[in-house]
């Protein structure tokens, strides 16, 4: 079996000891840092299959933490640890680069659930070369990452794309509120939270809003669909 190579940035010593200990125990590779820019140096320095990051760091933030890695790499997993609960702050964090959030205290055993979610669907990615998705005038390029609307070019953010990709990806089906937190956040849908909604509402008004037809339909009750008319 391959070796799984995990970096952890996290100035909180004994949280980050406790969880290294744990993941080494399952036979992770895990590598420690205790400040935002060693933890962006120790990324630069090996090849690691996901990322694990605080938020409150010295030398770099989490946030600035992120955007660094994902500037260099768009495909490794990163996992973000914080006690910034707000769906702001989860906002921020995934237009920052992450692909999950965890609010402390949370159980080991929770993150293990996120971990083997992440690592499954980035290794088990194979996209085919000039993969490009369509839906009416609306067109997104896997590869590139790029996206357009009857020639206008749009700006997404990660997580903007993954959503959009995924409800492209399911064209006129209605798609649930937990089928998005699954599929695009590797997480059980929280009841509580309105990530989900604040970031439909985001794909809205850039590739709905100053065009026709609308493409992003509510179900009520259901959820979302895309579809044409």
């Amino acid at each position: 079996m391959e070796e799984i190579k995990i970096l952890l940035i996290e100035d909180e010593k004994k949280i980050a000891d406790t969880l290294c200990k744990g993941l080494n125990e399952l036979d992770y590779h895990v590598e420690t840092a205790y400040d935002g820019k060693i933890g962006l140096r120790l990324f630069e320095s090996a090849n690691f299959n996901l990322i694990i990051t605080d938020i409150n760091l010295p030398g770099m933030n989490g946030y600035e933490l992120s955007k660094a890695i994902r500037s260099r790499n768009q495909h490794i997993p990163i996992i973000m640890l914080t006690a910034l609960s707000t769906t702001d702050d989860k906002v921020e964090g995934f237009d920052a680069g992450a692909d999950d959030y965890l609010v402390k205290p949370f159980e080991f055993k929770e993150l293990l659930v996120r971990i083997r979610a992440l690592l499954k669907r980035t290794m088990n990615q194979q996209v085919p070369a000039g993969n490009v998705l369509t839906v009416g005038d609306l067109h997104l390029n896997v590869d590139s990452k790029e996206v357009s609307r009857d020639g206008t070019d749009i700006t997404l953010t990660a997580k903007e794309f993954q959503l959009l990709e995924y409800f492209m990806r399911n064209r006129n089906r209605v798609i649930s509120r937990a089928d998005i937190a699954e599929k695009v956040w590797d997480l059980d849908f929280d009841t509580k939270t309105n990530v989900i909604d604040v970031y439909v509402n985001f794909l809205r008004k850039k590739i709905d809003k100053d065009f026709e037809p609308k493409l992003i339909h509510t179900q009520v009750g259901m959820g979302y669909i895309m579809k044409e008319k």
